[in-house]
């Protein structure tokens, strides 16, 4: 399966196995969603089960929180994640909050799926990165995978959890991965192990990362697309480099991170959000508090640029292979 294939796997298994769960959003239903994620499910299991919704996305978030309140398990689709600030009030004020407010007596089971990130030329309104947005907001969990296998398990782990999840899908790579190099095509996922993905129920638990590739020489912590770009900056830099995908960044695998840069020494953060108060600055801080004595040089972050995203310039925005071979190199150096 590609991407795309698999979340569609995921929704339809949850729709069969769960009769609270439910779909909804802006042209996910007769026409299947831009993207094609929620195609043929309206068909299959009716109006009542995944359904359209006007162009407010306030009303879809609120609509689904007081859902989950009354035992439902909402799956709610912004178009892009660019979209979602008009709902932020009440994924902060309601959603997070809700368990804590009611002292357990309500919680909200929802999970928000929604395409994010650059890569498509979709301009400066549908191409943003602002998983930092919903990191920082405490009783939320932020989920983004990178790759079919893990997105069709994290997405029924995100369905089943009680706690609503911002669940982030890198539409750079729905329809295939590529070989980090932003200006060259994708490939098929036929042939990669990770789209070897099972039909039925299957779970990816939230807050476990992977370790794509081990090294003993630096840790590279990416997610999303950007882990495919960390292969090809890894190759490019011949360094020996370990790669961990994060999967999750709220929770977050602090574990798994520590345990790697104690025995590398080194770190180098990539992530093609902005680079000033992104999830970056959260992992080095993290990372420094608990590894400085096994640190040999200073930790690096590459991101994306401190502007608005540019349409035009969209492949020099993006961090590169180049880029994050050159910081790997660079700490070596130090």
């Amino acid at each position: 399966m590609n991407m795309i294939q698999a979340l569609n796997s995921a929704l339809d298994v949850m729709l069969e196995r769960d009769p609270d769960v439910l779909l909804f959003g802006e042209d996910i239903g007769y026409f299947g969603g831009v993207f094609r994620v929620t195609d043929g499910l309206q068909a299959k299991h009716g109006k009542t089960r995944c359904f359209d919704t006007p162009i407010a996305e306030g009303g879809i978030i609120g609509a689904a929180i007081g859902m989950g309140a009354y035992g439902l398990r909402p799956v709610a689709e912004i178009q892009f994640v660019d979209y979602i600030l008009p709902a932020y009030d009440q994924l902060v004020s309601e959603a997070a909050r809700l368990r804590y407010r009611s002292g357990g007596e309500f919680w909200a089971p929802i999970t928000v799926r929604s395409p994010y990130g650059g890569g498509i030329f979709g301009g400066q309104t549908h191409s943003q990165s602002p998983e930092a947005l919903f990191a920082h907001v405490v009783g939320l969990k932020t989920v983004i995978p990178s790759n079919p296998y893990d997105a069709k398990g994290l997405l029924i782990s995100s369905i089943e959890d009680d706690d609503p999840v911002i669940f982030m899908e890198p539409k750079r790579i729905y329809n295939g991965p590529f070989n980090g190099r932003h200006d060259e095509q994708l490939k098929s996922w036929a042939g990669d192990p990770t789209a070897e993905v099972p039909e039925g129920h299957y779970t990816v638990p939230l807050g476990k990362a992977a370790i794509v590739r081990e090294g003993k020489e630096a840790t590279v912590l990416a997610y999303g697309t950007m882990v495919h770009v960390a292969k090809a900056g890894i190759e490019d830099s011949g360094v020996d480099a370990e790669l961990i995908d994060l999967r999750s960044i709220v929770p977050l695998d602090i574990e798994t991170i520590t345990a790697s840069v104690a025995r590398t020494g080194r770190c180098v953060i990539l992530h093609e959000a902005t680079r000033f108060a992104g999830f970056g600055g959260e992992l080095s801080a993290l990372i420094q508090e608990r590894c400085f004595w096994a640190l040999k040089a200073p930790i690096a972050r590459v991101a994306g640029w401190d502007t608005p995203y540019p349409h035009a310039f969209e492949l020099d925005y993006l961090p590169g292979p180049g880029r994050l071979a050159a910081a790997l190199l660079k700490v070596m150096e130090d």
